[in-house]
């Protein structure tokens, strides 16, 4: 059997998979924060290009790849499916053990699949400048890339912890033109905010989604762009489970098992959701699709599903999903990007209607993972990355256990080159585990916005 999986460029995705018209039962409405009304197509545009917009409330099951972003992907997609053979052999496993392998982008992640489209969606409408918030790195990278592509500025504003663990991160994203700044910043209200109540802040996703959110609709050649969480980012990302979903064609097996790691949930919605279409209608009804996050910040597994805020300042829309409430800090765990208090409201309401499963892990036994995969298929794989290593391998053992031969797949979603620092405490026995904090959690819940929703 091959071990790795090629598409040629005439076999190309050219179209993305919206799932929204085959859910059971539609997604809950994003409300305006002020009415608690449905939030209109023309509230949103201080923020989005109407391109955007109108993905993120399509209908259509199929929606056409804009031959310019075809045009970009190619240079790095079709991202082959390779097998894990000597981590099978090591783990004396009968499972099969299949990735996607998203590190190939220039950026090094799967994050350019949204990145350009989104890029080109503003650039059409005239947009200058994009701003934007990242965790680790991943999705600030992709972005300044993708400006960079379609001569556009961008500005990044980056989780502070991350800006200091991650330097390199920060000199990535400038070489491509963008200007960076460690968030909460003195450059936003909701920055300057942050830091008077808590000078050593360490920041969050939902801090530095504030402060760029603020930035795009105080300035009117800039519009907002996000990494994760909305309908059309998961949109873009499908690509991935399309182009997966050929490769196990050709190859003549279909997973049993599909794994993901999951911080806004993009990555993971990009591979498992092409393949939930199967589940849904009945196709691959015993199909599992474990979305898998860090005990410091789950979401899934311990949040509320309720409506809450994308950002800590409570500027965004509200949005139905897992939370662990806006104003949660996570501790400061080295997968940056899986940093967030909430999930993608489509991957929420799949947990919600049990159609896919969710479980958690602190970060020694993640980078445990992470070093036998390294050892083994010889990939060096991004913090987040290496929480779905994590639960394949616990899959793949348990298959050893009962003699199951179960076809197992996860989506290799970035490398982890500028993430050595924590390998180097792994190695040496500094890294530490780190857990949530129960109480700011329910303190962070009682400030929702809504009540009994």
């Amino acid at each position: 059997m091959l071990e790795v999986v090629h598409l040629r460029q005439d076999e190309f995705v050219r179209e993305w998979y919206n799932i929204l018209p085959d859910l059971p039962e539609p997604i809950p409405p994003v409300l305006h924060p002020a009415t608690g009304q449905p939030v209109t197509p023309d509230a949103l545009t201080p923020l989005f290009p109407m391109g955007l917009i109108e993905q993120e409330v399509s209908q259509e099951r199929w929606i056409k790849i804009p031959e310019e972003v075809l045009d970009a992907l190619s240079r790095w997609r079709p991202t082959p499916l390779q097998r894990a053979r000597r981590l099978e052999q090591f783990l004396q496993t009968p499972a099969q053990i299949w990735f996607k392998n998203e590190s190939l982008s220039p950026p090094g992640s799967h994050k350019p699949n949204t990145a350009v489209a989104q890029a080109y969606y503003n650039k059409r409408e005239g947009v200058r400048r994009l701003t934007t918030e990242t965790g680790a790195g991943q999705w600030g990278s992709a972005l300044a890339y993708a400006t960079c592509l379609f001569g556009m500025d961008c500005t990044v504003y980056m989780v502070k912890v991350s800006y200091h663990q991650k330097p390199y991160r920060r000199v990535l994203m400038e070489t491509w033109g963008a200007t960076v700044i460690p968030s909460p910043s003195e450059q936003t209200h909701s920055g300057r905010r942050i830091l008077q109540e808590d000078p050593d802040s360490p920041g969050s996703l939902g801090i530095a989604i504030s402060e760029a959110v603020e930035d795009a609709a105080t300035h009117e050649d800039a519009k907002y762009s996000l990494g994760s969480v909305l309908n059309h980012v998961l949109l873009h990302q499908t690509i991935i489970g399309l182009e997966a979903k050929k490769q196990f064609e050709r190859v003549g097996i279909y997973p049993d098992v599909l794994v993901g790691c999951v911080g806004g949930g993009s990555n993971f919605a990009g591979f498992v959701l092409p393949f939930v279409a199967d589940k849904l209608d009945g196709k691959k009804a015993n199909l599992r699709i474990v979305a898998v996050e860090p005990k410091a910040a789950p979401s899934l597994t311990e949040g509320l599903y309720t409506y809450d805020f994308g950002d800590t300042a409570g500027t965004t829309p509200l949005l139905k999903m897992h939370t662990l409430g806006h104003t949660f800090i996570p501790p400061r765990i080295h997968a940056g990007g899986l940093r967030y208090h909430g999930m993608a409201p489509i991957v929420s309401h799949l947990y919600q209607l049990k159609v896919i499963e969710a479980v958690a892990y602190p970060q020694k036994t993640v980078f445990e993972a992470a070093l036998t995969f390294a050892r083994t298929e010889g990939l060096v794989a991004a913090p987040e990355t290496a929480h779905a290593i994590r639960a394949v391998i616990d899959e793949a053992i348990r298959c050893r256990e009962t003699g199951e031969a179960k076809v197992i797949a996860f989506n290799y979603s970035g490398h982890g080159f500028f993430d050595l620092q924590a390998y180097d405490e792994s190695l040496h026995g500094r890294l530490e585990d780190a857990y949530y904090d129960p109480t700011q959690v329910q303190k962070a819940l009682e400030r929702l916005p809504l009540k009994n929703n």
